[in-house]
C-alpha cells in the first residue's frame, strides 16, 4: 500500500472505533439515561436513516465536483459536532437535531472514503483494499464497543457524555490524518462505460448493470444487515428462547468470523467471477436461515437452539467477508471516469433504504410470525443468487473478473498495462 492508502485505512479504523463507543448504547442513552422514553429513542434511530436519505443524493454530486477529500472533511466536522452535542443534549428536540447532524455526517463518510480508496487503487488491488477496509471497520467497531461497555454507567449521564466526546475526538483526529492524504488519479479498467457528463443521475440510471447491482444490493442489505438487530434478534428471543447474553455472543461470533476469515476468503474470491461469488453468498445465507429455522422451530434442546442461532450469525459473517472484496470494487469498476463518487453515493443510498425498510418489515414478522419469517428470508437469500447470475450476464469480462487482463499480460511477458479482454 502507498502512503495515501495507509492513511485512508487508518481513517476507516478511527471512524469505526469512534462509532463503536456509542452505537450499541444509543437507545439506552436516550430512553433511560436522559429519561426521554422509548418513543423518542425510536425517533432518534429513524432520524439517522432519514438524514442519510436526505444528504446522500447530494453527496455524490459534491464528490464528483469537488473531490472526495473536501466532502469527507465536511462530513467529519459535522459528525463531530453532532456527537458532542448529543452527549450533552437533555431535551427531545436537542437530541433529534444532534442525531440528524451525526447521521448526516456518518452517511457521507462512507461514499467519500470509498471514492478515495478507488482513486488510490487499481483494478488489480481494489478487492484487497476494500477487504482491508471492511476488516478494519469491524475490528474498530468491536474494539470501540468493548471499551465503551466498560466505561459506560447507566446511572451516570456523564459516562455517556464521555463516550460521545471520545467519538467526536476520533472524527476530529481523522480530519488531521486525512488532510495529509495526497491522492493520485484513479486508474481505470478496460470495459467500463464512458460518459461525457459529470454527476449525472440520468446516466447512472441508464447503466443497466449498475441498476441491476443496486437492486441486488437492496436485497442483500434488506435480507442480512436489516435483520441483525431487529427481525432476527426478535425471532431468536421469541421463537428460540435466546437470552440477551446469547444474543451478544451471536453478534460477537459474526464479528469474529469476519475478522478471522476475511483474508483467507479473499484468496478464494480474488480469482473467481464476482457474480458467482455473490451468488454463492446467497446460498450460504439460505443455509444460515435454515439453521435459524432449526433454532426456533426444531424443538431441540435449548443448548442446541443457542448453538444453531450463534452459527446463523457466524454464517452471515462468512458471507459478508466474501462480499466486501466483491461488491464495492464492482461499483467502482462500473462507474465511468470521474463518476465514482456518484456511483458510491447511489449505492450507499440503496443501502440506507434497505436498512430503513428491513427492520420495519422484519421486526414484526420475526417477533410473531416465526415460520413465515424464516421462509420469506430464505427465499430472499435464494433470490440473491438468481439476481447475481442475471447481473453476471450484464458485466464485461473485465468487470466480472478483473484479474483476467493482468494474467494475460503477464503470460505474454508484457508490462502490466491495459489489455484487451
Amino acid at each position: 500500500m502507498g502512503a495515501a492508502m495507509r492513511r485512508i485505512h487508518v481513517g476507516n479504523a478511527l471512524s469505526a472505533f469512534g462509532l463503536g463507543f456509542t452505537v450499541p448504547y444509543l437507545y439506552v442513552y436516550v430512553a433511560q439515561v436522559r429519561g426521554l422514553g422509548a418513543m423518542t429513542a425510536g425517533l432518534v434511530l429513524a432520524v439517522f436513516a432519514v438524514a442519510a436519505l436526505v444528504v446522500l443524493p447530494f453527496a455524490g454530486r459534491a464528490i464528483v465536483q469537488r473531490g472526495p477529500l473536501p466532502v469527507l472533511l465536511t462530513a467529519l466536522v459535522t459528525a463531530a459536532v453532532g456527537a458532542l452535542s448529543l452527549g450533552v443534549a437533555s431535551s427531545a428536540a436537542a437530541v433529534l437535531v444532534s442525531a440528524s447532524l451525526l447521521g448526516a455526517g456518518q452517511a457521507v463518510m462512507q461514499p467519500a472514503l470509498a471514492t478515495m480508496i478507488v482513486d488510490c487503487s487499481s483494478a488489480d488491488t481494489r478487492s484487497r483494499a476494500f477487504a482491508m477496509q471492511f476488516f478494519l471497520q469491524n475490528l474498530g467497531l468491536g474494539v470501540g464497543g468493548l471499551i465503551g461497555g466498560h466505561l459506560v454507567d447507566t446511572s451516570s449521564a456523564a459516562s455517556f457524555t464521555l463516550l460521545f466526546a471520545i467519538e467526536a475526538a476520533m472524527f476530529l483526529l481523522l480530519v488531521v490524518v486525512m488532510v495529509t492524504v495526497r491522492q493520485p488519479h484513479a486508474p481505470r479498467i478496460e470495459g467500463a462505460p464512458q460518459a461525457s457528463g459529470r454527476g449525472s443521475w440520468k446516466q447512472l440510471m441508464g447503466n443497466r448493470a449498475m441498476v441491476q447491482l443496486c437492486v441486488l444490493g437492496f436485497v442483500l442489505f434488506f435480507a442480512c444487515y436489516g435483520q441483525f438487530e431487529s427481525g432476527l434478534s426478535a425471532y431468536g428471543v421469541e421463537a428460540a428462547g435466546i437470552s440477551t447474553s446469547a444474543l451478544g455472543t451471536a453478534l460477537a461470533a459474526n464479528t469474529l468470523m469476519i475478522v478471522v476469515a476475511q483474508f483467507a476468503v479473499l484468496r478464494f474470491v480474488e480469482r473467481r467471477r464476482r457474480s458467482r461469488v455473490i451468488a454463492a453468498v446467497g446460498l450460504i445465507w439460505a443455509v444460515a436461515w435454515a439453521v435459524a429455522g432449526y433454532a426456533g422451530l426444531g424443538h431441540g434442546s435449548q443448548e442446541m437452539a443457542t448453538a444453531a442461532f450463534v452459527s446463523t450469525y457466524a454464517l452471515f459473517g462468512l458471507g459478508e467477508a466474501m462480499l466486501s472484496p466483491t461488491v464495492a470494487p464492482l461499483v467502482a469498476d462500473l462507474a465511468p471516469e470521474g463518476m465514482a463518487g456518484q456511483y458510491n453515493s447511489a449505492f450507499a443510498l440503496v443501502k440506507q433504504l434497505a436498512l430503513a425498510v428491513g427492520p420495519a418489515v422484519g421486526g414484526p414478522l420475526g417477533a410473531s410470525l416465526h415460520a413465515p419469517y424464516i421462509v420469506a428470508f430464505l427465499v430472499f437469500s435464494l433470490g440473491i443468487s438468481v439476481l447475481a447470475v442475471r447481473l453476471g450476464r450484464q458485466l464485461t469480462e473485465a468487470q466480472d473478473q478483473p484479474w483476467v487482463g493482468k494474467s494475460r499480460v503477464v503470460a505474454r511477458g508484457g508490462a502490466p498495462v491495459s489489455a484487451e479482454v
